[in-house]
C-alpha cells in the first residue's frame, strides 16, 4: 500500500566472547525509533553465547534469520576471542547474509569482517588499541584508527565500544534524516553527534591541572558560525596564544580548529537542507561559507553528494516519516 511505513529488520550477530554492552546498543538506538525497525538477535548455532563478563546470553534466534536481514551488526568481541582464522560455523553464517544487505561491525568483529574478505580493498575502522594488530593481518585494507566510524558502500564500520551508538545513530540519520535521530538521540540520553574522532580518546599526556580548556571557546563559536572566524579569533577568546589554542584545541577535540569549523557548518547546512526551504545560496551564508561553490565543495567532500541531492533525499525520508504518522494515527 501506498505510504505504509516500512520497517527494516536489521539482525544482531552475537558470537562468543560478546560484549554485553555493546550487544545492547543496536537493540537500544533502533528500537527508539518509532517503529521504523524491527531487531533481531542470533548467534551462529541458536545457542547461548559467552560473554566477555562472567554470564552466558541467551537468543531467541539461529543463523538463519541473517538470510532476512535488511542490516546484519557484527558485535565485538574480546580481544583474547579474536580469530586469526574464522571458525566453519561463522563462514557458514555469514555466507547467509543477502548480497543487497548492509553491514555493520562494532569496533573488534571489524576483525570478522576482514576475516571474511568483506573489508578488502576497503576503508575501514575498528578500536584504535589493536589497530597495528589489525594492519599486521589485514594489509589489504585501509584502516582509519582517528575516526569513529567508516561508511563505505554497504558496509559500515565503528570504533570502540560507545562508537557503535554513533554508527547507529548515524544509519537513522541516513535512513530518516536528522530530525528523527536526534529524536533518538534525546531519548537514549546520548549527542546526537560527536565532534572528532577516536583520535581525541587514544592514550595522551594529560593536560597540566588547571591548565584551561576550549570548552567555553566551541560554544561561543557555535553561536557565531556565520561569521569569517579565524585561528586567531578564536585563540583571543579562549586567551590563549596561537600555538597553545592550536595544540590544546587538538588535544580536546581531535581535530584543528579550521577542520572542526568546517565540520560544524557543514552540519549546520545539513540541518538547514533539511528543515527549510531557504536557497542553496543563503544556507551558505546562514552557515559561514562565503558561497554557495564553497558550500556544495564541502558538503561533497563530507558525504559525497550535492546540496540538491541531499535535501531530495531527506525531504523525501521526511515525507515517508510524517505519512507513516498519520497512517499510523488513524
Amino acid at each position: 500500500m501506498d505510504g505504509e511505513r516500512q520497517v527494516e529488520r536489521v539482525v544482531v550477530l552475537a558470537l562468543d566472547g560478546v560484549y554485553p554492552f555493546e550487544l545492547g546498543i543496536p537493540s537500544r538506538i533502533f528500537g527508539a525509533a518509532d517503529g521504523r525497525y524491527e531487531v533481531l538477535t542470533c548467534s551462529v548455532d541458536g545457542r547461548p553465547v559467552r560473554s566477555n563478563a562472567d554470564f552466558t546470553i541467551g537468543v531467541e534466534h539461529g543463523p538463519e534469520i541473517l538470510a532476512t536481514a535488511d542490516t546484519v551488526v557484527v558485535v565485538s568481541v574480546g580481544v583474547a576471542y579474536i580469530p586469526a582464522e574464522l571458525p566453519p560455523e561463522v563462514v557458514a553464517a555469514l555466507a547467509r547474509i543477502r548480497p543487497d544487505a548492509r553491514i555493520v561491525s562494532i569496533c573488534t568483529a571489524a576483525f570478522v569482517l576482514a576475516a571474511a574478505g568483506l573489508l578488502d580493498g576497503r576503508r575501514a575502522t575498528t578500536h584504535w588499541h589493536v589497530t597495528d594488530l589489525f594492519r599486521r593481518r589485514y594489509p589489504q585494507v585501509e584502516v582509519d584508527p582517528d575516526v569513529l566510524f567508516v561508511h563505505d558502500g554497504r558496509i559500515l564500520t565503528s570504533a570502540g565500544a560507545a562508537s557503535g551508538v554513533d554508527v547507529c545513530l548515524h544509519i537513522v540519520r541516513t535512513d530518516h534524516g536528522s530530525e528523527l535521530a536526534n529524536a533518538v538521540a534525546r531519548r537514549c540520553v546520548v549527542p546526537p553527534f560527536r565532534d572528532g574522532g577516536q583520535a581525541q580518546y587514544i592514550e595522551q599526556p594529560v593536560p597540566e591541572s588547571g591548565a584551561a580548556d576550549t570548552a567555553a571557546t566551541r560554544a561561543w563559536a557555535l553561536e557565531r558560525l556565520d561569521e569569517p572566524l579565524t585561528l586567531t579569533d578564536l585563540a583571543a577568546h579562549a586567551r590563549m596564544s596561537l600555538r597553545t589554542f592550536a595544540r590544546r584545541f587538538n588535544d580536546e577535540v581531535g581535530l584543528s580548529p579550521g577542520r572542526w569549523l568546517i565540520q560544524q557548518r557543514v552540519g549546520r547546512a545539513r540541518h538547514l537542507l533539511e528543515s527549510s526551504d531557504l536557497p542553496v545560496d543563503r544556507i551558505a551564508i546562514e552557515v559561514g561559507f562565503a558561497t554557495g561553490a564553497s558550500l556544495r565543495q564541502h558538503l561533497h567532500a563530507a558525504i559525497g553528494v550535492s546540496p540538491q541531492a541531499y535535501r531530495r533525499t531527506f525531504r523525501a525520508a521526511g515525507v515517508r516519516q510524517r505519512s507513516g504518522r498519520r497512517l499510523q494515527a488513524s
